[in-house]
């Protein structure tokens, strides 16, 4: 029997190729993307699509994650559909490039929004279901910024990004004796196959921007030749859905935590390594060891 999955953001680059490849192994799952009636419509048609052409199971459901209410209405579309939900999956994200000071607090806010309140309004709408049935899924998708190289001029997406992570190692705790697991998915730079760049958002002062140009110049189109030159033949953005795939199809209780899947290879899994071990062996320390993996707690109520 497959899951039932929503995961965020699935119109297009990671999410839409995860939907299909989670659809294609047998599960139940929700596309979520917002403007399903006007801007994504054509994005809902193509999902439709191809569900009757592969025969799987592929909806569409709108959400968008900057609205409490749009969350809550999708997981109450999705439990009266479905009949329940087994998979959550964080994959809704904004990227913006530019130096740093070129963008006002209310941009950075906007950034942090969607990469990080989002996660906490889609959660707030479904741990509720997932707590009651006492098992699930929480899957985050991260980036090696948060821990690897970090090239100039996508601070705020960084940030954002470091936010959620942090967000997801203290949840994965939180909701171990719910039986709840918790796994983050973590890209590296991939700068072809997703709309990522080409979608970003820019800082507002332009002449700030004009500034570091002088010292800057061209720095972004640099940075991205540089990322591509580091992946090897055959880096695609499909690995990243596979490894989202193996997660969810892997035995409750075996999934692994954190899962790196970076061509350039920018440091991000050895930092990783030794952050998790600490984590790890610190909760073993304050006796709270159970906490790093998902099982029903002996005080849970019938």
């Amino acid at each position: 029997m497959g899951s039932t999955i929503v995961i965020t953001g699935a119109g297009s680059g990671f999410g839409a190729l995860a939907a299909r490849a989670l659809a294609r192994s047998g599960h139940t799952v929700y596309a979520a993307m917002r403007n399903t009636t006007g801007r994504n419509a054509d994005r809902v048609a193509e999902a439709r699509q191809y569900a009757a052409e592969h025969q799987v199971d592929l909806r569409t459901v709108e959400l968008d994650v900057l609205s409490q209410e749009s969350a809550d209405a999708a997981v109450a579309t999705i439990l009266a559909e479905a009949g329940t939900l087994d998979v959550v999956i964080h994959n809704a994200g904004h990227m913006v490039t530019g130096p740093t000071e070129a963008f006002t607090p209310e941009e950075l806010t906007a950034v942090y929004d969607t990469n990080v309140l989002g996660t906490q309004r889609v959660n707030r709408a479904a741990l509720p279901h997932l707590r009651a049935r006492r098992h699930g899924l929480v899957v985050w998708i991260g980036s090696t910024s948060t821990r690897g190289g970090t090239p100039p001029y996508l601070a705020p997406y960084f940030a954002a990004k470091a936010a959620m992570d942090s967000l997801a190692v203290s949840y994965a705790a939180e909701l171990a004796r719910f039986d709840i697991e918790t796994s983050i998915v973590v890209p590296g730079s991939f700068t072809s196959g997703t709309n990522h760049f080409a979608t970003g958002g820019h800082p507002a002062q332009q002449d700030i921007v004009d500034t570091y140009e002088e010292h800057y110049a061209g720095l972004m189109d640099q940075v991205s030749r540089r990322l591509a030159d580091l992946a090897p033949a055959g880096a695609d953005v499909s690995q990243v859905a596979d490894a989202i795939v193996d997660v969810v199809n892997a035995p409750h209780g075996t999934r692994p935590f954190r899962v790196h899947i970076d061509p350039a290879g920018d440091g991000a899994e050895e930092v990783s390594e030794v952050a998790d071990r600490i984590r790890a062996e610190f909760l073993a320390r304050i006796g709270l060891g159970d906490l790093l993996h998902p099982h029903t707690h002996p005080h849970a109520a019938e």
